[in-house]
């Protein structure tokens, strides 16, 4: 189904930040917080590589950003936004032209990609560039392409595997040149929190999303089903916290973002209007970024 796209008007720079969706960033900055934690407590005495920790991020946030513009695209030129109830896209929405956001979403992509070059020459492992190519590509099938397999119920897989796995143990690897206990269970903890993220967002969605065929995970297993495994998803990765505060104790401090954790999970658990899931998308993106700094602090110190 292709969408009736209203003729933009002059397009600001605000409105180009806002279809950037800022509140989706601590996804990208906290794999990479935790990764080069862990990179410090394998390096020699304490030890990392701060270039490259830089470039790693400056490839996460792109590619964040990336995908956000992407998708605006993608679900703009379907008519998939038409029916949307949360902030207005800039494809969707008639603020500026698919082709525009196109282009700044393959800037984005080309962003990330030099950073990843200038990573693997850096780090000499050059058989990254395969892992970098993946990431792009999955990036934009997300919500691209004839078959797009974020409208077959496979975000979550895509958003645990390239913003929790490979983002943090990649992240140690370039720069320690080894992934550790520490880098593989903090990845899982942020995947995790990465897809309780994605899951509010489509709770909140799953009536539009039906309208307009997006088959999300959260429109296949329904509404009552969806709230439980986002609170699976958002909970579990303190479990995580707990294990690594018998062995660093700055780790306990990671129990206080449960502070931000357990009130999304009641919003969510109880939530009758698309505003009050909002909150909850806030409060977990919120909550992931002070899991990343405050676990990978409990590591670097």
């Amino acid at each position: 189904m292709t969408g009736a796209v209203r003729a933009p008007g002059p397009v600001g720079l605000g409105t180009w930040i806002s279809g950037a969706r800022l509140r989706t960033l601590p996804l990208a900055i906290a794999p990479v917080l935790l990764g080069t934690g862990a990179a410090i407590v394998a390096g020699d005495e304490g030890e990392f590589h701060w270039v490259r920790a830089l470039l790693a991020l400056v490839v996460a946030v792109s590619l964040q950003i990336g995908v956000n513009y992407a998708n605006d695209y993608s679900d703009g030129i379907r008519g998939t936004d038409d029916h949307r109830v949360g902030p207005a896209r800039l494809t969707g929405g008639g603020a500026a032209r698919p082709r525009a956001v196109l282009t700044v979403a393959l800037l984005f992509f080309g962003l990330a990609a030099v950073a990843g070059l200038v990573l693997v020459v850096l780090s000499q492992h050059w058989w990254l560039l395969i892992v970098g190519a993946a990431a792009i590509v999955a990036a934009w099938f997300y919500t691209g392409g004839k078959r797009p397999y974020g409208y077959l119920g496979l975000g979550e897989i895509f958003v645990f595997v390239f913003f929790g796995l490979v983002a943090t143990t990649g992240t140690t690897y370039v720069q320690v040149d080894v992934v550790t206990m520490e880098s593989w269970l903090s990845a899982v903890g942020i995947g995790l929190l990465a897809c309780a993220v994605l899951m509010v967002n489509n709770l909140r969605d799953i009536k539009p999303d039906k309208v307009s065929g997006k088959r999300t995970l959260a429109v296949r297993i329904g509404a009552t089903a969806s709230r439980v495994v986002f609170c699976v998803f958002l909970l579990l990765p303190f479990g995580i916290a707990a294990f690594f505060a018998l062995l660093y104790p700055l780790a306990w401090f990671t129990m206080f973002v449960l502070l931000l954790a357990l009130p999304a999970c009641l919003i969510v658990a109880t939530a009758k209007t698309a505003r009050e899931l909002i909150l909850a998308l806030k409060l977990t993106s919120m909550a992931a970024l002070l899991y990343g700094v405050i676990l990978g602090l409990a590591f670097a110190l």
